[in-house]
Parts: structure tokens; C-alpha cells; sequence
């Protein structure tokens, strides 16, 4: 596995260990961001524990929390870092523990390394186009980059309930979503849905425990660049709604179109 999926991967434990630092002491001091969505301490201090590790490998970076770096600036960069200090901050403030820290590697507009950590519960997930996608539980007490690379289980995992499974957004079920679903029922019989925070959604795909997540409501690039990833590298693909190509990113909108994650096929 190369040099930059471990210092992913450790930016993102370490990043995992004062989100979950913070959110254990509920001393979350939320703002507004100028969109009013929400942004908590937490995301500040992953942000700059992501960036003081990423550094190391002078590849630009992309951030949720970072300076808004102009088109003009980036439009150059064949490789970048699309980070999301934390996915979820709706979750996270719910304290529902499904938020995540999503940092991808971009080259030529395509995803070719992800790290997805979930911090309450200690799932990883990560990817690269050689090697594929892996999931692995780590303990943030006591961990090894070498141990977690070793000990990841390939994706997708094998499931037992075979019902036709679709993935959606706990906070933005749209009606298009419902109507899509409606479809999957049409063509599949009965289905399974399912609602889950943040780019976990994009992980159960990959995982093989949902068989497809439509998202026709507004996402970010950060939002869903780690998690595209993962899903490619596990034999998924991520198809922009408008398009109907692969989706690519460090575009000079950096608001994602509609898409569909699904099987080939």
C-alpha cells in the first residue's frame, strides 16, 4: 500500500481522536456558516489535524473548512486532497454518532485513493485503484497503520438478506428519492430502505449491505469524493445524474449534481 493511503489513514484516526474528544465532553459551541449550516469546534480542530498530516506530501488541499480556494488557483492541480473534517455535523450534533472524516485523493479529476473513519464506532474504511477497497475496526488507543492495512476485510463483504436494498439520506429524503425507490420496487419487488447520516451511505454500498444510494439533493465535493472512492474500488460506480458519466471532481462548481451509486450494469 503506498506512502499517502497511510498518511490518510492516520490523519483520519487522529483526526478521530479530538472529534470524539469534543463530542464526548457535549461542548460543541455551534456556528452558523454563511449557508447556516453548522459548524462546531470539532470541525475546526479535524480540519487542522488533517492538514498539519497532509502537509507531508505537498499535494494541495481541498477542504471543507479550509480558505475557498479559487477556480483560477486549482484549475492546474493534477492531484489534490478532497477533505470533510467532518460529514455529518447535523449527526454529530444530534449525537447519533453517524457522522465521518472523508479524505480522497483526486488525480485528473478522478478518485484513485479514499479514507472514510467513523469515529463513534471505530469502522475504517479505505481505498486504492491498484488494491481495492477494504473495511477494518481500529481501536484508537493502541493502533498500527501496518496492522490496519494488513487486517482489512476486501470489499464488498458477503450479506445474507438478498432483498433488494436502497440506501437514502436521514436528512434529505427528497421526492425524487422517493419516486426512484418506488421505481427500484416496481422492478425488484419488495426493498429494503434504509436512512443513514453522511457519507456512511456511500460505505454501505461499497460494504454490499445496500445495493444502491440515490442522492437528488444538494452534496459538496468533499461530501462525497472519499466515499466515491471506496465504491469504485469496491466494484461500484458513481454516476452524476446529469451526465449520466462517471463524477468528477475539482470542477469549478463545487456543488455535485444529482447521482446514483449502483452495481455496474
Amino acid at each position: 500500500m503506498n506512502k499517502n493511503l497511510k498518511i490518510a489513514i492516520e490523519a483520519a484516526l487522529e483526526a478521530g481522536k479530538v472529534i470524539l474528544d469534543i463530542y464526548k465532553s457535549e461542548d460543541f459551541e455551534i456556528e452558523l456558516k454563511g449557508d447556516n449550516s453548522p459548524l462546531t469546534k470539532a470541525d475546526t480542530a479535524s480540519h487542522n489535524v488533517i492538514i498539519s498530516h497532509l502537509k507531508a506530501t505537498n499535494i494541495p488541499v481541498l477542504s471543507e473548512e479550509g480558505k475557498s480556494i479559487p477556480y483560477n488557483d486549482r484549475k492546474d492541480w493534477s492531484q489534490l486532497w478532497i477533505v470533510d473534517p467532518i460529514d455529518g455535523t447535523k449527526e454529530f450534533i444530534k449525537r447519533n454518532g453517524e457522522f465521518t472524516v472523508n479524505i480522497a485523493l483526486i488525480e485528473d479529476q478522478k478518485t484513485i485513493l479514499g479514507v472514510i473513519f467513523v469515529p463513534v464506532s471505530g469502522e475504517l474504511y479505505f481505498s486504492t485503484k491498484e488494491k481495492g477497497a477494504f473495511k477494518v475496526m481500529v481501536n484508537l488507543e493502541d493502533y498500527s497503520i501496518d496492522s490496519i492495512l494488513n487486517l482489512g476485510k476486501k470489499l464488498p463483504l458477503e450479506r445474507e438478506d438478498k432483498t433488494f436494498t436502497v440506501v437514502a439520506s436521514r436528512s434529505h429524503m427528497s421526492p425524487e428519492t422517493e419516486t426512484y425507490v418506488s421505481e427500484m420496487r416496481q422492478k425488484h419487488g419488495n426493498v429494503n430502505l434504509i436512512s443513514k447520516g453522511s457519507s456512511l451511505k456511500l460505505c454501505m454500498v461499497a460494504e454490499g449491505q445496500a445495493d444502491c444510494y440515490p442522492r437528488f439533493a444538494p452534496t459538496m465535493e468533499w461530501d462525497t469524493a472519499a466515499g466515491q472512492a471506496i465504491c469504485e474500488h469496491a466494484g461500484f460506480e458513481v454516476i452524476d445524474w446529469a451526465t449520466k458519466k462517471r463524477m468528477l471532481y475539482n470542477r469549478e462548481e463545487l456543488l455535485n449534481n444529482w447521482f446514483v451509486v449502483k452495481g455496474f450494469g
